[in-house]
């Protein structure tokens, strides 16, 4: 197999040392990170597609250092082209730290092809299925591009739920809030595909799994009102 940044060992080597040397100690220094699920994972191998809610730019570090280092170590995040791609800085640190390959939220499945390819290559993926932040921190619908590729390739979903990392640092905030706000990455079984399921099905059945992983770690109270307000 031919290697390149995404396969690359040396490059993994780098990448451990940014992510688990750099990265990993600042963000746990900020924000008090709670994971729940790891056991969920420990018979999984590559390739695999992480899906996860998205409502802050805390999302991605907290996925990569809560996943253990076998599952983190050739991850690769999917970005947004229009703005981690457009900027040759912002480019090279978000290819540095998170082994990243653009996306197009506009054009759905435009790129599709370089995921398939990655996945072929064993390279498991970190996909954010709403396709951008969530503007008040609630989840919104997931697009089915994710669901397509698992069902496609055969490459199972990890559904995972950040908790509180929209509290810790919402969408137009540049930095955490004082105080190492609690935040929670749950992480859920794998998931592939039923006999039959159609992506649309499928992709509904994934965001409703990370809903509930979401609200399996809020207190009671909230939880109650959290699904009193879908019904």
């Amino acid at each position: 197999m031919t290697r390149d940044r995404f396969t690359s060992r040396s490059m993994a080597a780098v990448r451990f040392v940014a992510q688990r040397g750099l990265l990993k100690p600042l963000v746990w220094s900020l924000v008090s990170v709670d994971v729940v699920g790891r056991d969920r994972i420990a018979a999984l191998d590559a390739p695999f597609i992480v899906i996860a809610n998205h409502s802050s730019h805390l999302d991605a570090p907290l996925v990569l250092g809560a996943l253990p280092r076998r599952h983190a170590r050739y991850l690769a995040a999917g970005a947004a082209a229009d703005y981690f791609f457009d900027v040759a800085w912002r480019k090279w640190l978000t290819t540095l730290f998170f082994n990243a390959f653009a996306v197009e939220r506009n054009s759905e499945g435009k790129r599709s092809g370089a995921s398939r390819s990655l996945l072929e290559r064993k390279v498991p993926l970190l996909l954010f299925p709403e396709g951008g932040r969530s503007r008040h921190g609630e989840m919104g619908r997931f697009k089915p591009g994710a669901a397509a590729l698992s069902i496609a390739s055969g490459a199972p979903c990890v559904p995972v739920a950040l908790v509180g990392a929209s509290a810790a640092m919402p969408r137009g905030v540049n930095w955490p809030k004082r105080g190492r706000m609690p935040v929670s990455v749950v992480i859920g079984e794998p998931m592939i595909a039923r006999e039959g399921e159609s992506t649309e099905d499928f992709s509904r059945r994934l965001a409703a799994e990370v809903r509930d992983l979401h609200e399996s770690v809020l207190p009671m109270p909230v939880r109650q009102h959290a699904k009193e307000g879908r019904t």
